[in-house]
């Protein structure tokens, strides 16, 4: 699994104090090594994917890589049970690049990590117009005005080198390249008010002497709550969480396991959250891995102790990176919100589908994090890859412009794929039509251009209608904007409880985590208010319509009697047409009718 027991003869050479870049797959010395048409940044599978489709639409294109190991979190953080998914007509939602990877490591929901690499690795060097650069870091970059026009690296032994390119792609994890060159982000869920939000991180284990046959035996008898088995895949056996007691229990849990077993036996498992890191920080990841490393040996001394075919089990050994789920989210022509996941929304300049679940992981032990919903497919936008205030410059990864809670979908790396080989196709379009980035992103006809283009490249996509959870039911836009905010949860099933008498402390936590996450300086005033209004809430009491405008009232800083509320928050315009007919009597208000005022309310303030 280590980089020692990589493809050495594959491998680029390189020399920058001398100036030489020789092609890693050809041997030769690179045409003007300083410059070429598209450089991409970052080895991990979008990057790849990115860099193959740039070469194969005719462009000269380096792949930037650095510590990583060729394939990243799939190969040094052995992440290889696959998030796919299908689309409406239950197809695979991510083809193209992607696909032809993915047939050539089997083509299952887990593939071997050695497999990987190597496919990885014959598919670019195929690809005469691919030079692959290992081994250095970027340093700085060098714009033209907001124009990237080349990118400094500098190698292991501190030598320095200038990469020219006229245009380039951001395929880190962190968005490194974007950062650097000025665009505009944020971090975690600082969109929505959260910024101190992290996401568990998962260090995987690596365990060999494993008894295959009798984890299938377990997961079919109910071991833990059993699981399910697909070929060299099982998951479930989620009651290790609470049989399990963790050696650092305010830090780490044992959740359900997600298993894959390798060619030689040896398995891969998905399974371990570490809470309160920085992913963004080099000394809190190194203490994850340490901690991560220890906790390990203790769920192997309980797994072999507990877990039928795990009595001879050892660690085969560590990986190399955490799995980190989230860092930086770049600003982009258009920010995919959480409502167009839930709606399904096709859009003009769609690139590629997403179709996984919005999977937010838990970001401590007192939480076990959310499912927002489930969708059936929606497009990921060409605009999405387009950060704002930087020329030149795509960004396909889980760090692009996606709201921080749809990003807990269009994250995952078949997606992510996805849109690198767009990127890449993009990119040759972009030069040859001598048209920027931007320009294209409003372009309808170089749009089409490229959707043409990655149709005959394998990629699946179409123009697209779906429905959607309570589409076009009156009380719906009000759940558009809780949704957005992050303030109901649709589950898997994408239910809400609608019908259901809503409670006075339920309307309450979603006004005062609603104002919470609107980053302006009237809602911090006025979550002082709702604080203070606390005290005449009653957790079990049903919620009357006066009672909710009484709470509204006293949001805005306004004392009123409950029986005078109603009237009073229309004075103020807090109402619409809509609620006040469907609440033209005090009564006990269902999740519709709390929800869509709780969304007047919000629209109001944000």
């Amino acid at each position: 699994m280590k980089k020692a027991i990589m493809l050495i003869a594959m491998l680029a050479v390189i020399s920058i104090g001398a100036v030489l870049v020789v092609n890693a797959f050809t041997g030769e010395e690179a045409e003007s090594p300083n410059s070429y048409d598209v450089v991409v940044l970052s080895g991990e599978p979008e990057g790849i994917v990115a860099a193959i489709s740039s070469a194969r639409n005719g462009m000269r294109t380096v792949l930037i890589v650095g510590e990583e190991d060729i394939g990243g979190l799939m190969t040094s953080g052995m992440l290889n049970f696959l998030d796919v998914s299908s689309d409406q007509n239950g197809n695979p939602a991510n083809t193209g690049i992607f696909q032809e990877w993915h047939k050539k490591v089997g083509g299952k929901i887990g593939f071997d990590i050695g497999e990987a690499r190597a496919a990885f690795l014959e598919m670019m060097e195929k690809e005469k117009n691919l030079t692959l650069l290992e081994g250095v870091e970027l340093s700085d970059v060098i714009k033209d005005g907001k124009a990237l026009t080349a990118l400094e690296i500098t190698n292991r032994s501190g030598e320095k080198q200038t990469i020219q390119a006229k245009r380039f792609i951001d395929s880190s994890k962190d968005a490194d390249l974007a950062v650097a060159a000025g665009a505009p982000y944020f971090i975690g869920g600082r969109d929505i008010g959260m910024e101190d939000k992290k996401m568990a991180v998962t260090l995987m284990f690596h365990f060999s002497n494993i008894d295959w046959d009798q984890v299938i035996q377990a997961a079919d008898e109910g071991v833990f709550g059993g699981g399910g088995i697909n070929g060299n895949v099982a998951w479930g056996f989620s009651e290790l969480h609470d049989a399990y007691t963790p050696h650092f229990p305010e830090l780490t849990r044992l959740r359900g396991l997600n298993i894959v077993r390798e060619n030689d036996g040896s398995v891969i498992i998905n399974a371990l959250q570490i809470f309160g890191i920085d992913g963004l920080d080099e000394n809190e990841k190194q203490k994850a891995i340490e901690i991560g490393k220890t906790e390990t040996q203790y769920i192997l001394a309980y797994l072999k102790e507990n877990f039928p075919g795990f009595e001879n089990a050892e660690i085969a050994s560590y990986p190399d990176q955490l799995y980190i789920r989230e860092t930086v989210h770049v600003q982009s022509e258009y920010q995919l919100p959480l409502s167009d996941v839930w709606e399904n929304k096709d859009h003009w300049d769609r690139i590629g589908f997403g179709a996984y679940p919005v999977d937010v992981q838990a970001t401590s032990t007192n939480d076990y994090g959310y499912v927002y919903g489930k969708p059936v497919q929606y497009a990921i936008p060409f605009r999405s890859l387009v950060p704002l205030e930087v020329e030149n410059l795509l960004v396909a990864s889980k760090a692009s412009g996606y709201s921080s809670l749809a990003a807990a979908s269009a994250r995952v790396l078949p997606a992510g794929m996805t849109a690198g080989q767009a990127a890449g196709a993009a990119a040759a379009i972009s030069i040859n039509e001598e048209k920027s980035y931007r320009d294209m992103a409003a372009d309808q006809q170089l749009i089409e251009q490229l959707q043409a283009k990655l149709k005959v490249q394998g990629a699946n996509l179409y123009a697209f209608e779906e429905s959607f959870p309570y589409e076009g039911e009156w009380f719906y836009p009000g759940i558009r904007t809780l949704l957005n905010y992050g303030l109901v949860v649709g589950g898997y099933e994408n239910q809400l409880p609608v019908e259901k008498t809503m409670k006075e402390i339920s309307f309450a936590n979603i006004l005062s985590n609603g104002v919470q996450r609107i980053t302006n300086a009237e809602a911090e005033a006025l979550q002082e208010n709702l604080d203070v209004f606390r005290s005449t809430i009653t957790e079990e009491q049903e919620l009357t319509r006066n009672k909710a405008a009484q709470m509204v009232l006293a949001l805005h800083g306004v004392e009123v009697e409950e029986q005078a509320a109603w009237e009073a928050l229309a004075e103020r315009n807090l109402t619409d047409d809509v609620i006040s007919e469907k609440l033209d009597e005090n009564k006990s208000l269902t999740g519709a009718e709390a929800y869509y005022l709780a969304g007047i309310v919000l629209e109001d303030i944000q």
